[in-house]
């Protein structure tokens, strides 16, 4: 184990490197992340005492990735608030509602053409209607558009989305990881998963007023351990129940987000959520072969373009609904499309139930599609307007003779 820690140096040096790159051409880390990754591993060279293959590290690599899904899990169960969604408004709702649905539909369609099994297929479905949190509010500060009417409907469909990716990686957890093979059996675990998660928050709730008196300690050191203590028992606790570790995180974020001290709890756990979760696209990516994504490619534009119809028709309701103009309508759906981190924990379910590791290879093509191409739609989304309104004055007037 004597190359462990220069290894991980090496690991950290090759992030942190395209982390500036991905910021000097201002593109989400994201993708850049995972293509280090992929270019390194087990089929990368070895020059000397510089090992890009991370023989005596991958196993630590991947386990700071595994604290990364924790992390990043209880960063959003604390910006997510429930009681916040529905005073969003019926738009947000009903547009949320139909972001999901048609998303949704658009993966169990592509698991159909693909003939995917079903496993396969609602871990598909899960990569298809996770939008990147991260990518959507970097794009919105990029664009400066933190101001624009249409952005309180971005973040509450957001906001909705992420509701339903709890939910679905509870089902998810029930359906791949358990082992289960009758329908019984699976419901079963999956309606346990939803009971803990309610009961959880049911509980959490009523205890949070006690824990905020727990953690009114002037120490920093003292306060950090009590939050990372109940982190780590609670996300521990739900594995031993058969609910993924990352719903316990999110669980016991939810809790800390109705907290007097969530405003402190958030700055001492972000440094924690960038770094590991950096240690987590890299780590998926060294478990890609590159050669094996070639197999991935029909799936991947398939999945792109019904994406994007699916965001651009549920930006168009959702617009119609809250008496947006079209052109801000139009911003919704193109700033929904990229996808990023859930889509890439949607599919390491996928890889720790074993199931087909096209699944794997199809995510990372996909996401990396999207996190370039999502803002890019999003920044030129004015040009996209002024030529749909000309093709419609055509199709008007072409009616009219």
């Amino acid at each position: 184990m004597e190359m462990l820690i220069f290894e991980v140096g090496i690991a950290l040096a090759l992030i942190t490197f395209t982390g500036f790159l991905a910021n000097k051409l201002r593109f989400s880390v994201i993708p850049f992340y995972i293509l280090i990754g992929m270019a390194v591993g087990p089929h990368a060279p070895h020059f000397w005492k510089i090992d890009l293959r991370f023989i005596e590290s991958s196993s630590f690599i991947e386990f700071m990735g595994r604290l990364g899904i924790l992390f990043l899990l209880f960063y959003l169960g604390m910006e997510f608030s429930v009681a916040r969604l529905f005073k969003s408004g019926k738009a947000i709702l009903i547009g949320g509602s139909f972001y999901v649905a048609l998303n949704f539909l658009s993966g169990l369609l592509l698991g159909w053409i693909a003939g995917l099994p079903v496993k396969e297929t609602l871990v598909v479905c899960g990569i298809m209607t996770s939008s990147s949190t991260a990518i959507v509010a970097k794009v919105l500060v990029d664009l400066k558009r933190t101001a624009n009417p249409e952005t309180e409907m971005i973040m509450g469909m957001i906001m909705f989305d992420d509701l339903f990716i709890a939910i679905h990686i509870s089902i998810l957890t029930g359906l791949v990881l358990s082992g289960a093979t009758s329908i019984v059996s699976v419901l079963l675990i999956s309606l346990t998963a939803l009971a803990f998660i309610v009961l959880f928050l049911f509980i959490g709730r009523k205890v949070i007023k006690y824990i905020d008196i727990a953690l009114n300690v002037p120490s920093s050191e003292l306060f950090l351990l009590m939050v990372m203590t109940l982190l780590f028992l609670v996300a521990g606790f739900s594995e031993t129940l058969h609910v993924a570790e990352a719903i316990g995180a999110l669980m016991i974020g939810l809790v800390f987000g109705e907290s007097r001290h969530v405003k402190r709890i958030e700055q001492q756990i972000m440094p924690f959520r960038d770094f590991f979760g950096a240690m987590f696209f890299f780590s998926f990516g060294l478990t890609i072969e590159p050669s094996s994504l070639g197999g991935a490619v029909g799936m991947t534009v398939i999945a792109v373009i019904l994406t994007i119809i699916g965001n651009l028709a549920a930006g168009m309701i959702a617009g119609r609904l809250s008496g947006a103009s079209p052109r801000a309508s139009l911003n919704v759906g193109f700033t929904l499309v990229a996808r990023g981190e859930f889509s890439i924990i949607m599919a390491n379910i996928g890889k720790a139930g074993g199931l087909m590791a096209s699944i794997q290879s199809f995510a990372v093509l996909y996401v990396l599609v999207l996190a370039v191409l999502g803002p890019l739609l999003a920044k030129e989304s004015k040009w996209f307007y002024q030529r749909f309104a000309i093709i419609g004055e055509r199709w008007r007037r072409k009616r009219a003779n």
